[in-house]
């Protein structure tokens, strides 16, 4: 071989060794973050759902934590009350068994921060980057700690006088709509694939009202109901859940 192709033979080899390892190195650089969202009824701890083996874990009154089987323990999240818009910081404590027809256990606290209602406890979770706000926990105070507490605000984050007391008290909060919602349980690109879906609903179950609805140009709506009260809802919400179905969603009407 020639010095003058044995040149052009290394060239080519360390060139094409360069091109692969570049390309093995694009194959793990991108990161891709998935933000969870869930809009459905929590769970509001007592010592009694831990009681009666219905949540397995503890969670304080005081604290703005909550147990979502999602997400990762430490993760940061808002929780919205779906009824008046009133939001929260909150904390993922941990993972936690609980029934599986709610999206979360919250404490107390941050059930009477966000005026919950204690019969429709309807809310939306979200994962949030942890750098993009202020920790909530750090601005959000009981009376007695208010004298010493930093009382600047959190933009983005509603905060509401929960008691004039000391103790956490559950308020009487009624809803303003009556209670009507549908189980949604995806998005289709095609409506062949949606009325697929539907027909092994009806084939398995004996839900009726299985709806196909069009939302956009490429977007179908499978959704179940609508439900006028929470027991039916649960009822049909525990039928759906046995199709392992993955992330049923509700949605208020």
């Amino acid at each position: 071989m020639s010095y003058k192709y044995f040149y052009v033979f290394i060239l080519f080899f360390v060139t094409t060794c360069a091109n692969q390892n570049f390309g093995s190195k694009k194959l793990i650089d991108p990161k891709i973050v998935t933000k969870y969202s869930n809009q459905g009824f929590t769970l509001i701890y007592t010592d009694e759902l831990f009681k009666e083996k219905i949540v397995n874990k503890k969670l304080n009154d005081r604290d703005l934590l909550v147990f979502q089987k999602n997400l990762k323990k430490d993760t940061t999240v808002k929780i919205t009350n779906q009824l008046n818009n009133k939001s929260i910081i909150a904390t993922v404590k941990s993972k936690s068994k609980y029934p599986n027809f709610y999206n979360s256990v919250i404490s107390n606290r941050i059930a009477i921060e966000i005026d919950l209602n204690f019969d429709e406890p309807f809310i939306l979770i979200e994962s949030v980057d942890q750098n993009s706000v202020f920790y909530a926990g750090k601005a959000k105070t009981f009376d007695e700690e208010k004298n010493v507490a930093d009382k600047a605000p959190v933009e983005g984050v509603n905060i509401t006088n929960i008691s004039s007391s000391n103790e956490i008290k559950k308020k009487d909060i009624k809803s303003t709509k009556k209670f009507n919602y549908i189980i949604k349980i995806a998005n289709f690109y095609y409506e062949d694939s949606a009325k697929l879906v539907k027909e092994r609903i009806m084939s398995e179950t004996n839900i009726k009202k299985i709806n196909i609805e069009k939302t956009s140009l490429n977007n179908f709506r499978l959704s179940v109901g609508p439900y006028k009260s929470i027991k039916s809802l649960k009822k049909d919400f525990e039928k759906m859940e046995s199709l392992y179905f993955e992330n049923l969603e509700l949605i208020k009407l």
